[in-house]
C-alpha cells in the first residue's frame, strides 16, 4: 500500500475541516493514534471507581474519567447541532459496500454497488447517505491483505471528512471473532476462537488475545469488532453459536468475556458483546428463521445474563442485540432486536446500560419475518437500538427512517439520543483525533513474529484430550512414524489456511513423523462417499497409525463409519474434532471408539498445529471441556463434563 497521499497532510486537512464544524478536533501525532495509544481522555473515559492506587488513585480516575467524558460531551453536542436531519439518520446506519478502494474498486464491485446501493464505490455511499460506518467482508472484496485494507480505510475516511459542514469519521468494524469467523486471515495473526479459550480458561490468555486482535485491526483502521460472543452455549444442537461461545458455564463465560473486553479496549478499539438477550439455547439459526428461547426469567438470570452483565462492568462499547423471540422476556411476538421490553426495559434500565446498542444484521431472515425492510430499522430504533446494521435495501430504510420522522412516530430527538451515543464512541476510540493509519503501522503491529509466537503459546493451552485407551497418545515417532491423516476438509474461514488434513500432515511432518494427508470431503452428506472410505482404509493399512479429523458427526453421518473402518484395520486410531467437542458422543462402542479423541475447536491453522504439538507429545494437552459432552441416545447421561481433560503427567 503506498503511504495514504501524504498522511501527515490527511491529519492537518482533518484538524482543519473539524475546527471549520467547531468541533475542536485536533490531529494525533504521526504514528502515535489514539486508537493505537489511546490517549488520556480515551483511557480514563472508562475509569471506574477500584481501578487506581487507592482511594486516591480512585478519585484521579473519576476526575479524569469526567474531565473526558464532559469533554466528548461539548465535542459531540457542537457537531449534533450543525447535522441535517438526513445526516443524522444516516450516521445511525453501518453497511456493507463492494470494492478493495474507496473510489475505484473493479468493475464487477462497481456494478454490484450500482445493483444493491445505487451508488458506484463506498466515498458516493458516504456522499449519498452520510453512513456512520461500514462493514468489512470477504465476499464484498473489502479485504484482500493488509496494506489493502489500510488503504481502504484511509479511503474511506478521506472520503468522511470531505464535508465541511459536519465532517464525521467513520466507525469501520467487522466481525474478527477468530476461531471460526475469522474475516481477516493471514498475514494477520491467527488466534483461538472462544471454546478454545474456554478450554484453556484463561482470562489473562482471553484479555492478550483480545488485545492483539484489537491491535492488529486498529492498524488496518477498524475500530469496532464484532466480538466476543457472550452467549452461554448449553445447547449441543445449538447450529449458529457452538464454538463461538466460551462454552456452557454462565460464570466462567462471563470472566472471560469480561478479559476480552478489556484486552480489545486496551487496544483502543471497541469491542461488542453478542447476542443480547443470549442465543446459547436454540436449534434454529437467525439467519435463516426465527428462534424461540424457552427459557424462564430466572433461567435468563442465572444462564443469560451473567456475561453481559460482566461486559458491561468491564465498560463495553457496544452490545448487540439477537434476532430471536424470548416469551419471558417480552410476551409479543417480536424478535428482540425490535423489542422495547427487551432492549429498553432490561437492557438499558435493569442492567444499566448506556453505550452503543447495534442490532444484528438486517438482512438475517430471524428479523425479517413480519415486517418490511423500511419498517425494521424505525421499530429497532423505537425499542432502543443505535446502530442500524447492514439492511438488505439501505434505500428502503432511509427513507422509512425519514418518514417516521416526519410523520412524528420517531422524533427528532430520538435520534440525536442515539446520534450521541455513536458519536461519544468514535470520540472515546480517537476517531475525531486521528482517523487514519497507516503502511508502517501495518508493518509493525499486523502479523508480527512476536503475535504469532503468542497465539501458538496460547493456543498450546486450549487442546483438549478426552480420551486415551492404553496411554496411544502421544505418538512415538519410532513406532508411529508412518501416518496418515484422513478426514473432513471442511473451508477455512476467509484467509486461515487450511485444508485441515494438509495441514495437520505438514505440522506432523515438520515434528519428525512422515505423514501423508487423504481428504475424504467437506463433511456434508454424503461425504464421505463408500468409495472414499475404501480409499481410507486401503492407505491406513500401509501406515503405523492413523489420525483422523471430524466435523460435526450427526446421528447419520458417514463420518461415523469412516472412524469405524478405521479402526476395524486394527491401526491405532487418534481421532480429532475439529469443530464441535460433542463427535466423541456418536463415535462410541467397540466398532467405532478411537483409541484416542481430542478437541481442537476450530479447523483453523493455530489450533490444529497446537493439537499435532499435542499428538506428537511437544504440548501436554491442558484443555479442559469448557461444555459438558451427553450421550448422544440418552441425553441426560454426562459422558465428559465441564472440566474433563486427560494430561500426560
Amino acid at each position: 500500500m503506498p503511504e495514504p497521499p501524504s498522511r501527515r497532510a490527511l491529519l492537518a486537512a482533518t484538524a482543519a475541516s473539524v475546527a471549520a464544524a467547531a468541533t475542536a478536533c485536533a490531529p494525533g501525532a504521526l504514528g502515535g493514534a489514539p486508537a493505537r495509544r489511546p490517549s488520556p481522555s480515551a483511557t480514563t473515559s472508562s475509569a471506574r471507581p477500584g481501578t487506581g492506587p487507592g482511594a486516591a488513585g480512585d478519585r484521579a480516575a473519576t476526575r479524569d474519567g469526567d474531565t473526558a467524558r464532559n469533554h466528548h460531551r461539548d465535542r459531540v453536542d457542537a457537531l449534533i447541532g450543525r447535522m441535517t436531519l438526513d445526516q443524522k439518520i444516516g450516521q445511525l446506519f453501518v453497511m456493507r459496500v463492494y470494492g478493495h478502494s474507496a473510489t475505484a474498486p473493479d468493475p464487477a464491485d462497481v456494478a454490484s454497488n450500482q445493483k444493491e446501493l445505487g451508488v458506484a464505490n463506498a466515498a458516493e455511499l458516504i456522499a449519498k447517505y452520510h453512513v456512520g460506518g461500514i462493514i468489512y467482508f470477504g465476499w464484498t472484496h473489502n479485504i484482500r491483505d493488509p496494506h489493502q485494507v489500510a488503504a481502504l480505510s484511509n479511503g474511506i475516511q478521506k472520503a468522511a471528512l470531505g464535508d465541511r459542514r459536519a465532517p464525521v469519521p467513520l466507525l469501520l468494524s467487522t466481525d474478527q471473532e477468530h476461531g471460526i469467523v475469522a474475516r481477516i486471515g493471514a498475514p494477520a495473526t491467527l488466534l483461538p476462537g472462544a471454546m478454545a479459550l474456554g478450554a484453556g480458561g484463561s482470562a489473562k490468555d482471553a484479555r492478550t488475545a483480545g488485545r492483539i486482535a484489537g491491535a492488529e485491526l486498529a492498524a488496518l483502521g477498524i475500530r469496532q469488532d464484532y466480538a466476543p460472543v457472550a452467549d452461554v452455549n448449553v445447547n449441543p444442537a445449538n447450529p449458529v453459536i457452538g464454538v463461538r461461545s466460551f462454552g456452557a458455564d454462565p460464570r466462567a463465560v462471563a470472566r472471560l468475556v469480561a478479559a476480552q473486553v478489556r484486552g480489545y479496549r486496551s487496544a483502543g478499539v471497541a469491542a461488542t458483546a453478542k447476542h443480547f438477550p443470549g442465543h446459547g439455547d436454540t436449534t434454529v439459526d437467525s439467519h435463516v428463521g426465527l428462534p424461540v428461547i424457552t427459557h424462564s426469567r430466572k433461567e435468563w438470570e442465572r444462564l443469560d445474563a451473567p456475561p453481559f452483565r460482566a461486559a458491561i462492568a468491564a465498560g463495553i462499547d457496544s452490545i448487540m442485540t439477537a434476532h430471536l423471540l424470548f416469551p419471558a422476556l417480552d410476551p409479543a411476538d417480536d424478535p428482540a432486536t425490535l423489542s422495547r421490553p427487551i432492549l429498553t426495559g432490561v437492557l438499558r434500565e435493569e442492567l444499566g446500560y448506556d453505550g452503543v446498542v447495534v442490532t444484528d444484521s438486517l438482512g438475517m431472515e430471524g428479523v425479517r419475518k413480519k415486517y418490511g425492510d423500511d419498517r425494521v430499522p424505525v421499530l429497532a430504533l423505537k425499542a432502543g437500538a443505535d446502530q442500524l446494521l447492514n439492511p438488505p435495501d439501505l434505500s428502503a430504510a432511509w427513507r422509512g427512517v425519514h418518514k417516521a420522522v416526519r410523520d412524528g412516530e420517531l422524533t427528532e430527538a430520538r435520534l440525536d439520543e442515539s446520534l450521541r451515543r455513536v458519536l461519544e464512541l468514535k470520540a472515546r476510540r480517537g476517531l475525531f483525533d486521528d482517523p487514519y493509519t497507516s503502511a508502517r503501522e501495518v508493518d509493525r503491529t499486523v502479523g508480527t513474529a512476536k503475535h504469532r509466537a503468542t497465539a501458538d503459546r496460547i493456543a498450546d493451552r486450549t487442546t483438549t484430550l478426552l480420551t486415551n485407551r492404553e496411554r496411544l497418545l502421544p505418538l512415538s515417532r519410532r513406532r508411529h512414524h508412518r501416518l496418515l491423516v484422513v478426514g473432513v476438509d471442511p473451508a477455512a474461514p476467509s484467509g486461515t489456511g487450511g485444508p485441515p488434513t494438509a495441514v495437520l500432515a505438514r505440522a506432523l511432518n515438520g515434528l519428525g513423523f512422515s505423514a501423508e494427508a487423504l481428504s475424504t470431503g467437506t463433511g456434508t452428506a454424503p461425504d464421505p462417499s463408500p468409495g472414499r472410505i475404501d480409499e481410507a482404509v486401503a492407505a491406513a493399512r500401509g501406515r503405523d497409525a492413523v489420525v483422523v479429523a471430524t466435523y460435526n458427526v450427526g446421528a447419520g453421518s458417514a463420518q461415523r463409519a469412516l472412524v469405524s473402518a478405521l479402526v476395524a484395520t486394527g491401526r491405532p486410531v487418534v481421532h480429532l474434532a475439529i469443530r464441535n467437542p460433542y463427535d466423541i458422543a456418536r463415535l462410541r462402542g467397540a466398532d467405532a471408539e478411537p483409541g484416542a479423541s481430542l478437541a481442537a475447536y476450530s479447523w483453523t491453522d493455530v489450533e490444529l498445529r497446537a493439537a499435532a504439538r499435542v499428538i506428537a507429545g511437544k504440548a501436554d494437552p491442558r484443555g479442559r471441556l469448557p461444555v459438558a459432552v451427553r450421550d448422544a441416545d440418552e441425553p441426560s447421561r454426562v459422558l465428559y463434563p465441564i472440566g474433563h481433560g486427560l494430561s500426560y503427567d
